[in-house]
């Protein structure tokens, strides 16, 4: 893994009116890596990966991007992302594409494993292709950084493992993901490094095996449970290696 840093995160908060949604966050993000997002619910993890693409302005703090100089630095994929409806996945591409001059769709499609579904109108994709279509779209114009949102949320373990397969093979292409998830099991799979937010803030970070040795764990789940207390519930998936 490269230590040359894409992204940077300095104090960074976000606040709706009187409610602090994240405060005074840091880190930074390796070029290369797969860093996941963790944390129970409200813990602020959209916020976040919202404020490091620029969707939300931060109320404090900066983010700076290190990356390569190019026309699209960073990709996103939305919790929900969305499609016009009556388009087929290539013709959907194929517009981000023009946008950009970012390449051949049928080459953003079998990067993700959607080749077969080209022709097929983005209506009538399954729930598990359109996360595969909204990170082909993520990839548009090779944006050496890209951030997913809860991609496997609400999929079979199947199309959620092939998600995860999928950024791990991205951030193989010498491209950055930041991925949240709930899914303890994928993200020990995948993940080079590991952000746990908590409340708003970094309550740890590091690899998993760092972060198993702090907290005395051989599993994330562990790990949150030790962060968040045994008598708050998280909501995770897996978690056991």
């Amino acid at each position: 893994m490269s230590e040359e840093t894409v992204l940077r995160v300095d104090g960074v908060s976000k606040s709706f009116g009187p409610v602090d949604v994240i405060a005074n966050v840091s880190f930074s993000v390796s070029s290369g890596s797969v860093v996941a997002v963790i944390g129970p619910n409200g813990s602020g993890k959209t916020t976040l990966l919202r404020t490091l693409v620029g969707d939300l302005r931060p109320t404090d703090g900066v983010v700076s991007y290190e990356g390569p100089d190019t026309d699209r630095t960073i990709g996103y994929l939305p919790q929900q992302p969305t499609f016009r409806a009556g388009f087929t996945a290539a013709e959907t591409l194929a517009f981000y594409s023009s946008l950009l001059d970012g390449g051949d769709p049928e080459a953003l499609l079998d990067r993700v494993g959607l080749v077969d579904a080209a022709d097929r109108n983005v209506e009538n994709l399954s729930g598990g292709m359109r996360q595969l279509l909204g990170i082909a779209q993520a990839t548009v114009g090779d944006p050496p950084l890209v951030v997913l949102d809860e991609p496997a949320s609400g999929l079979d373990p199947n199309m959620s493992e092939h998600v995860f397969e999928t950024a791990a093979r991205m951030a193989g292409e010498k491209r950055t993901v930041l991925i949240s998830s709930h899914d303890m099991a994928l993200v020990e799979e995948t993940a080079d490094d590991v952000l746990v937010l908590n409340r708003g803030t970094v309550a740890a970070s590091g690899t998993l095996e760092e972060l198993y040795s702090r907290f005395e764990t051989d599993s994330l789940r562990g790990v949150l449970n030790a962060i968040v207390g045994e008598t708050d519930r998280v909501e995770v998936v897996g978690g056991n290696r």
